[in-house]
């Protein structure tokens, strides 16, 4: 038996079947980090990390000083 899908439902019979193996991976692994402290060090790092991102100026905005993109 062959069963022919319109574009949309194809899409929306893939998100499903993607939805439903992460779920199943989820139950069958679990999360390996459950329980686990976040040491301080760890912390400190990703902080600095964000700070630091703050600071970056984004690659469209530098395109943009230079004149270059798209026209």
């Amino acid at each position: 038996m062959v069963l022919k899908l319109d574009k949309e439902t194809l899409k929306q019979l893939q998100v499903l079947i993607d939805e439903r193996v992460d779920q199943r991976l989820e139950e069958i692994l679990g999360d390996p980090d459950e329980g686990l402290e976040v040491r301080e060090e760890v912390i400190a790092e990703l902080k600095a990390q964000r700070k630091h991102r703050k600071k970056l100026i984004p690659g469209e905005e530098i395109m943009k000083q230079y004149g270059l993109g798209s026209k």
